[in-house]
């Protein structure tokens, strides 16, 4: 039963990074399955990732105080213009997406001053009025879900629902032409193996060592004929030339060449990615790209989803930091997994089959919503 069957308009609050928005997608294709029209509320960084989730309607940029990302600012003139906008939109209904550890309520408060009369979210603490359907919060002390299912059991207490759970992405045309062209000028169509390596992620936490890192790639290249193809932002570039120059092997470079929908639709192409637990092994998720995911014990709930994958750490005491800084300086969950682990977990992969990019990237071709 869709307790909202009287809501037309709703404004779904995502205020995280990439990775996180992704991992929102299949709450938001529920909303919107269920009938209603879908506006994004999320960051800057996170807008680009929104941009290629299937049922958005429009996606508004907000960069929150209450945000780890949102640099200091002189005055709160942005939050009163938010909030005005929001009120002139009129929406029926707000839901706040929000990991565990993050306190709902500033989110539910600036809802709540737009005028919007109803307010979903998971809550550690009673929120009185500032939610009106409040779904008390079971993490992490009883439970602990996977990023995708905490949203989708959020908006599933209002009863909207989704048969196909699964990450998805749009990835526009133009994107998709320019892999192919990219794909066959350095001739990573002829047959031969390869894959897509991703060694940066935004906390140092998550990042397995360089020399690690470069010590499993030259044994693929060199020992197994695989082609690696690095990728990264600009400002990873000194981190994948380390990778890159300590493996003294021939490799691919992309790094700081592809838009986000063009990085979707390399994966898409891709046999298989490796990399940190980062953003691009969502993106990987929702294009059907095998993930290698060298996963620091830092939380357990971003794994790859629905898509077939090898998760590698080293067992460690301290797991489950939730920090951005390994608060014990030795790094043991990623520095003790040895390359060797990396290796065999590529290869097993690789002989599994997977659906063609093609039919992943054709079933939601075409529409992308309007940013602002």
């Amino acid at each position: 039963m869709n307790a909202w069957e009287d809501v037309k308009r709703v404004l779904a609050v995502r205020l995280d990074a990439m990775g996180d928005v992704l991992m929102t997608g299949p709450a938001i294709r529920a909303l919107a399955q269920t009938g209603h029209e879908v506006t994004l509320l999320t960051s800057p960084s996170g807008a680009a990732a929104a941009a290629l989730l299937p049922g958005l309607h429009h996606i508004l940029t907000y960069e929150a105080p209450w945000m780890k990302a949102t640099a200091p600012r002189a005055s709160s003139e942005a939050d009163f213009a938010m909030i005005e906008r929001l009120a002139r939109e009129r929406f029926d209904a707000a839901v706040i997406f929000t990991v565990y550890s993050q306190n709902p309520l500033p989110p539910a408060m600036l809802c709540y001053l737009a005028g919007i009369p109803r307010r979903l979210a998971h809550c550690r603490e009673d929120p009185y009025q500032l939610l009106t359907e409040w779904v008390k919060e079971p993490e992490s002390e009883s439970t602990v879900r996977h990023e995708v299912r905490r949203q989708l059991d959020l908006v599933g207490s209002v009863g909207c629902t989704i048969d196909d759970e699964r990450m998805r992405v749009v990835i526009p045309s133009e994107a998709q032409a320019h892999v192919e062209r990219l794909v066959h000028w350095r001739q990573l169509d002829d047959g031969g193996p390869w894959a897509v390596v991703h060694p940066g992620a935004s906390a140092p936490s998550r990042r397995y060592p360089p020399e690690l890192f470069a010590r499993a790639c030259r044994e693929l290249v060199l020992d197994h004929d695989m082609r690696l193809v690095f990728t990264g932002s600009e400002a990873e570039r000194p981190l994948v030339d380390e990778v890159r120059e300590l493996m003294n092997a021939p490799t691919e470079c992309l790094v700081g060449e592809l838009l986000l929908g063009e990085m979707a639709a390399l994966l898409a192409a891709a046999p298989l990615l490796i990399s940190n637990n980062t953003g691009p092994v969502h993106l990987a998720s929702a294009v059907g790209c095998p993930v290698v995911d060298l996963y620091a014990l830092t939380n357990p709930q971003h794994t790859p989803w629905m898509m077939p994958h090898r998760v590698l750490n080293h067992d460690v005491p301290c797991r489950w930091c939730y920090k951005s800084v390994c608060p014990q300086g030795h790094h043991d969950c990623l520095r003790k997994l040895p390359p060797s682990a990396v290796v065999a977990a590529a290869l097993e992969l690789l002989k599994d089959s997977r659906p063609s990019s093609l039919e992943v990237a054709d079933v939601y071709a075409g529409h992308q919503c309007r940013v602002s």
